[in-house]
């Protein structure tokens, strides 16, 4: 099974709601194979929740994908307050 990197930002975006409120960057970075992906996300849906709880719900959204992906490395989880701040 190989993966795009648009398959895995529409899984993200429809899991973490963020289409309204929000954003989901997904970069491949295996040089096209589809294994490996470096993700920011930006939801409402972490709210009130912690960094390794935020990378749970990522992982939880992407679960039918994971035995299919090498490396997946999440470069940001923040609320949009958050992300509006930084």
């Amino acid at each position: 099974m190989t993966l795009s990197a648009e398959g895995v930002r529409a899984k993200l975006e429809n899991a973490l709601k963020t289409k309204e409120q929000g954003s989901v960057e997904v970069l491949d970075i295996s040089s096209g194979c589809g294994t490996s992906f470096e993700v920011k996300v930006i939801s409402a849906e972490f709210e009130g929740k912690n960094l390794l709880t935020r990378h749970r719900l990522i992982n939880d959204a992407l679960k039918d994908e994971m035995p299919h992906i090498h490396a997946l490395s999440i470069k940001q989880a923040q609320t949009p307050a958050q992300a509006q701040a930084s």
